[in-house]
């Protein structure tokens, strides 16, 4: 579990750097993020008369699929620990129609916040429920080592024998009996769309019937330990410090990516009914602009959310959207068509690139892949060349393409002689290039 860094540490430039270990390209979209995540840590500095009136700066990425628009968004988020949440604007429709109600997403986002933060409470309390989630197994290996043996300055040489065997993992695989809080049943509420107050009234009353009970289990001493330190832990947070964390997370820090934005345009000539192109536009406008959401968690006010909105706006325009929300997404970044040797790059330069990947997953078998250079360039122009032929979809051609050309490799795997492939033009050629030559290779790459 890991701590979310102190955006005074991240500097726009330090912030470029890093996505640029994972995503290859775009570095106008790469500036504009780092910009608006600094504003934060800028914002936040400012007195309170200031800060309520500075708004995020919220961001129209525009481009084809698959050259790192979501994942631009993704990582950001991930990197400082912020509540993140990609949700596809064509899932949601106007009120009064079937379909889901776009305050559902300051919900979502609202329980990925209170899972956030329920980690980060967990982490600062870990090392006292680990020691008390020891004592508990210590009680059971040793059940005649009393409270009053354990109270004593000299703890007794057989508990200390056996508390350094714990954490040596020598008991580890020992089955014990051990008494355990029955689980809580996770109930899910299905109710229509509009309805989401009635459901977590519901919820809420549902959990306060469910009062847990004790059950014996038998299990081994290494899952007693994760068992009793997920109670223990449970027991030293603070539910409504978590709920607390969690609502100012969201407000300060929350970020909503608008997948495929551009599909509630209405098409210019085209006549179509408005259920999920404007109405839906008119119905996000109140939360990017700036209002409260009902949740089970409380009210959520939305005014310092980051949106950041994303299509390929290819039978569109941006200006297609209406007037409001075009304002509200002040900052539009244009996003480039991958070229071959960005696809030369994604294939060898980001942290665990999907050659390193599949090296890896092979490497489990006893077989070292090689790629030459030569060989990634061809793997490299096959992408280019059938996203040119074909749908275009980015860097997402790579995959389907490595897993047509390794299938052989992957399969036989475990029973090869070899214990070294290497992967260059030529095996490129022989397994993916006369496929491509001939167009067929969409039968095999969606």
């Amino acid at each position: 579990m890991k701590k979310k860094i102190d955006m005074k540490d991240l500097t726009p430039k330090q912030i470029v750097d890093k996505l640029d270990k994972h995503i290859v390209g775009q570095g106008s979209a790469k500036r504009a993020v780092a910009i608006a995540l600094r504003n934060r840590w800028r914002r936040a500095q400012l007195s309170d008369a200031v800060r309520n009136e500075i708004t995020p700066k919220n961001i129209l990425m525009i481009g084809p699929t698959g050259v790192g628009k979501t994942e631009i968004a993704r990582r950001l988020a991930r990197m400082v620990g912020a509540p993140f949440i990609k949700v596809e604007a064509t899932k949601f429709t106007e009120v009064g129609y079937v379909g889901r109600d776009v305050e559902s997403i300051i919900r979502d986002l609202t329980e990925g916040a209170i899972s956030i933060a329920r980690n980060e409470a967990i982490l600062e309390v870990e090392k006292p429920a680990r020691d008390l989630a020891e004592e508990r197994v210590l009680d059971v290996l040793l059940p005649l080592s009393t409270k009053q043996q354990r109270d004593r300055e000299d703890e007794g040489d057989t508990r200390q024998k056996f508390r350094k065997m714990l954490r040596e993992n020598s008991l580890a695989d020992r089955e014990i009996e051990i008494e355990l809080n029955t689980p809580t049943l996770g109930v899910e509420i299905m109710a229509p769309p509009g309805m989401e107050d009635m459901t977590n009234q519901l919820h809420n009353m549902l959990s306060n019937l469910n009062n847990p009970g004790k059950i014996v289990r038998k299990v081994k001493v290494s899952e007693a330990l994760k068992l009793t330190y997920e109670e223990e832990a449970g027991k030293l947070i603070n539910e409504d410090d978590i709920r607390s964390r969690a609502v100012e997370n969201v407000e300060q820090n929350g970020i909503v990516f608008l997948d495929e934005i551009d599909k509630i345009v209405r098409n210019g000539g085209v006549s179509a009914p408005d259920v999920s192109r404007e109405g839906v536009q008119r119905d996000l406008l109140p939360l990017v602009e700036g209002c409260s959401v009902n949740t089970r968690y409380g009210l959520i006010r939305t005014d310092h959310i980051l949106f950041i909105g994303s299509g390929a706006f290819h039978f569109a325009k941006p200006s297609d959207l209406i007037p409001e929300l075009q304002g509200r997404l002040p900052n539009r970044v244009e996003l480039n068509p991958l070229s071959v040797e960005d696809f030369v790059l994604i294939l060898t330069e980001p942290d665990f690139s999907l050659s390193e990947q599949y090296s890896a997953l092979l490497e489990t078998e006893g077989l070292k892949l090689n790629f030459s250079a030569c060989g990634i360039r061809k793997i490299a122009e096959c992408a280019h060349e059938i996203n040119q032929r074909n749908e275009n979809i980015g860097a997402r051609r790579l995959h389907t393409i490595m897993e047509k050309l390794l299938e052989d490799v992957s399969f036989s795997a475990p029973n090869r002689v070899e214990d070294c492939v290497l992967v260059d033009a030529n095996f490129v050629d022989s397994n993916v290039g006369k496929l491509v030559e001939k167009d067929e290779l969409t039968k095999y790459v969606l």
